[in-house]
């Protein structure tokens, strides 16, 4: 089965809950592994204030893959674009399986994924727009191993003994000028802004952004994690959630909350509440 058929295949509709790939104004639902009744997953998206559309999509899904079962999860924040966004939400889970290697070599199959999709982005840039998107994607396979990777600022976080730990990078200017500077780029900073590659973007690496790209980078961080009996639940959100609330926040604020989709809709308030004016999209996956 290619990665495109099973990425079809995720495209349904349970009841009145849609699950697998979506992104609106206000958008909620939930799922279930077939292999673990104790594991589970709910997500919800909120539109910020800004005028334009919302631009966060996200996957979610569990889904039987010959004999083994994959959960699919991601985030794509985007800038200037909802249209990449949309496009890495249809298409980079399907390079991902895709590759070759992939569930020989989990962790380098991801990286080229991430490349190649990027590459055909600046290729659709006619097509797609000058804009760009940041992104977090989980793979977890048969509820045992869980594979993250990303760029920019959307972010991957688990709940292990009730203490949270952090399993992506945040991808911040500041924290690569060097590399920005080695490729002929600047870091700005204005006062009351934060750091922003060229003055005009505050990720340094991200999928897109062809105006850019001479001085960012569209590499990912990739991290593998053993789901063992102390890890709780993972949290994946878009800075709509971090920008308002620390790592320790976020799971101390639903670790109470035994149903993902109570979690993750109680996350995205507690954002509001705490003033959040971005869009904000977060997936909670129990796994206990």
């Amino acid at each position: 089965m290619t990665g495109r058929e099973i990425l079809h295949k995720m495209k349904v509709t349970t009841g009145k809950e849609k699950v697998g790939l979506c992104s609106s104004a206000s958008d909620t639902g939930k799922g279930k592994s077939k292999m673990s009744k104790h594991v589970t997953l709910g997500y919800h998206l909120v539109k910020g204030k800004s005028s334009h559309p919302m631009e966060d999509y996200v996957v979610a899904e569990f889904k039987q893959v010959e004999d083994n079962e994959l959960g699919l999860f991601a985030i794509f924040d985007g800038h200037l674009s909802h249209d990449i966004p949309d496009y890495l939400r249809s298409n980079l889970f399907v390079n991902i399986l895709n590759e070759p290697d992939f569930w020989t070599e989990t962790e380098s199959a991801v990286r080229k994924a991430y490349r190649t999709t990027d590459t055909t982005i600046l290729d659709k840039a006619g097509d797609l727009g000058k804009g760009g998107s940041t992104a977090v994607t989980a793979i977890l396979i048969n509820c045992e191993k869980l594979v993250v990777a990303n760029v920019g600022d959307s972010r991957a976080v688990i709940c292990k003994n009730g203490v949270a730990k952090q399993l992506s990078v945040d991808h911040e200017p500041s924290k690569e000028r060097a590399n920005i500077e080695d490729r002929g780029g600047f870091v700005s900073n204005f006062p009351g802004d934060v750091p922003r590659v060229d003055g005009q973007l505050a990720v340094a690496r991200a999928f897109g952004d062809k105006s850019l790209k001479k001085h960012l980078s569209s590499e990912p961080d990739v991290f593998s994690e053993i789901v063992d009996e102390d890890t709780e639940f993972i949290i994946l959100a878009s800075d709509g959630i971090w920008k308002v609330m620390t790592n320790e926040e976020a799971v101390d604020c639903i670790k109470h909350i035994k149903d993902a989709k109570a979690a993750a809709k109680h996350l995205a308030e507690e954002a509001l509440t705490r003033r959040s004016s971005d869009d904000i999209s977060c997936i909670v996956v129990k796994l206990r």
